[in-house]
């Protein structure tokens, strides 16, 4: 199963999924291309350690969005790719991509959905003073930040913690979980129902 990971900037989290594909880790996927809108995304250098290809797809001046995600998808169809990973991409998908990859699109969010979506959610959850956060990966729908949970875990947050302090034990857990969402996506392990997905053995 060719999975693309999309990126923009540092890589942690596509350099958590390639150590654990090089591990044995991933089940049936195979990472088979990682894309950054950004030219000197550090991701990139990663993917390339790890042998991958990579394309760099920056958006046009005056682009709309649209314009740029027909040639997102091209790109992936070209490759035959069966999931996309947004793992840091800084870009709001249209309508046009998210159902042209319908149920096949997955993220990973630093907060416990529907807590805390959009930017800055480490911020969010310090100045609503929670007591617990987390991270989620979701499958993709037209609404930001929004579609059905694959998984979550807890992360507690303390009276001492910082944004930084907070998302890095948040990023802690993205590493663990966003892999496992992909292993069991290539397993064929999930099931949307609805907003719900099931998860099966």
């Amino acid at each position: 199963m060719n999975v693309a990971v999309l990126i923009s900037g540092r890589g942690s989290n596509l350099e958590a999924i390639l150590e654990k594909e090089k591990q044995k880790e991933l089940g049936n996927a195979v990472v088979s291309l990682v894309v950054s809108n950004i030219p000197d995304a550090k991701g990139l250098e990663i993917a390339k350690r790890y042998g991958k290809k990579t394309i760099v797809l920056p958006p046009h001046r005056n682009q709309n969005r649209e314009t740029y995600d027909k040639q997102l998808a091209e790109t992936l169809e070209k490759n035959n790719i069966d999931l996309v990973v947004l793992a840091g991409f800084m870009r709001i998908l249209s309508p046009f991509f998210v159902n042209k990859f319908s149920n096949k699109i997955i993220n990973i969010h630093p907060s416990l959905l529907p807590s805390f979506p959009g930017i800055n959610a480490q911020k969010q959850a310090l100045d609503y003073g929670a007591k617990i956060t987390g991270c989620t990966v979701h499958f993709v729908d037209e609404k930001v930040d929004h579609g059905p949970i694959i998984l979550q875990e807890v992360v507690l947050v303390d009276d001492s913690d910082t944004e930084e302090t907070l998302a890095k034990k948040i990023l802690e857990k993205e590493h663990i979980l966003l892999p496992k969402a992909i292993r069991l996506f290539s397993e064929g392990k999930l099931i949307v129902e609805g907003r719900k997905v099931r998860i099966v053995n």
